[in-house]
């Protein structure tokens, strides 16, 4: 009879060399996951305190030094204008005269008025010296002629009201009005703006007020006049912070002869500061998370941790650092993105080998190191 246990056998074989096939390939995994980690090809470079020459930078709207809008006060019809769209006038030119017969009239009869009162007053005076008349008549003669004097000069005032003129001078805006047309108190003749000076209210934020001064130096530029740049000066800071953008306003002053700068155009203003020494490291070295920023210190042993920093001004592709790094401290500057903390790096070759000065580390150069794009990883 045949021995069944016997027929097993085969399959028992083929599970045990499966098995041992996972395994060896399970440990050829471990060592793989257990090998060094890998190195990434950097570039670093030395902070050192450099020169640093920043700007602060806004935008404004052009305001006229001096800016009204030319009002009747009186309602009356227009019986002449005296200017064209666009004119300058010196200050107290004539624009329109209104029409005032009725006032001329009204100020005929109160001079024919004023002048009786006159010759009663001064016959009644001859007679008071005389004791002809008593005291009490002279003294009401004396109010009658006052209150006729009075009345000439209201009249006066009223005719001059009908002649609108320039309170400065500047140049006008387009006529609202023409001969005949009946104006009422508020309509308004033309715009008077004063441009030989103006002003540029500009916000700085407060964190950055305290760098800006009445009598600093101002550079603008309009975006409708892109080739001319206008020198001014900063005329006032205001006392006020605001509670909703955290700015200060800040008004400059610019000189306008030409005026070629008008009245609610777009303009930027930079307001350079003295030069001084900073920790400056290239933007691209600087990673944000957030509101948070650092960028990747490189320890002794060629690896590299996050450095929390805190950043100033920033200018030309250069940002100032304020805290959190040393002067000597070795930082990557390209090839953040492939970091994590604890990671090995390698410095770049590429940048050595483009610097023919033998006097240069390529290991740490001094900032600014990185003139030209690393080479790509292979």
């Amino acid at each position: 009879m045949p021995d069944v246990r016997a027929a097993p056998t085969p399959r028992f074989a083929i599970t045990a060399l499966l098995c041992l096939c996972l395994a060896a390939c399970g440990g050829d995994g471990a060592d793989r996951r257990g090998g060094d980690a890998p190195v990434e090809v950097v570039t670093t470079a030395t902070v050192s305190m450099q020169p640093w020459h920043d700007r602060i930078r806004a935008l404004g709207t052009v305001k006229s030094h001096e800016s009204v809008e030319v009002t009747a006060k009186v309602s009356e019809t227009v019986e002449q204008v005296h200017f064209d769209s666009g004119d300058e006038v010196a200050a107290g030119a004539p624009l329109v005269t209104l029409s005032g017969q009725q006032q001329h009239a009204a100020l005929a009869a109160a001079q024919a008025a004023a002048t009786e009162a006159d010759r009663m007053y001064e016959r009644l005076q001859g007679l008071a010296a005389q004791q002809l008349v008593a005291h009490a008549t002279l003294d009401t003669q004396r109010a009658t002629r006052d209150a006729a004097r009075a009345q000439v000069a209201q009249i006066q005032a009223n005719l001059r009201d009908r002649v609108i003129r320039a309170p400065f001078a500047g140049r006008l805006g387009i006529r609202q009005v023409s001969p005949g047309a009946l104006v009422t108190p508020g309509t308004v003749i033309a715009t008077l703006d004063d441009i030989s000076r103006v002003y540029v209210d500009f916000p700085v934020p407060e964190t950055q007020m305290e760098l800006v001064a009445t009598g600093q130096r101002l550079a603008g530029t309009a975006s409708g006049l892109p080739e001319q740049v206008f020198e001014g000066i900063v005329s006032v800071v205001d006392v006020r912070v605001d509670a909703a953008t955290r700015a200060v306003m800040v008004r400059g002053s610019f000189r306008n002869p030409d005026r070629v700068l008008r009245p609610g155009m777009l303009m930027e203003i930079q307001l350079e500061r003295p030069e001084r020494q900073a920790l400056v490291v290239p933007e691209i070295a600087v990673v944000q998370v957030g509101r948070d920023s650092f960028v990747y210190r490189v320890r002794d042993d060629d690896t590299v941790e996050q450095a929390p920093v805190r950043v100033g001004a920033r200018s030309s592709n250069q940002a100032e650092i304020l805290e959190g790094l040393a002067p000597g401290d070795r930082i990557v500057i390209d090839g953040t993105g492939k970091l994590r903390e604890g990671s090995k790096i390698r410095e770049n070759p590429a940048p050595a080998k483009a610097k023919a000065a033998p006097a240069e580390t390529p290991d740490t150069p001094e900032l600014p190191t990185p003139q030209a794009a690393p080479a790509a990883e292979d």
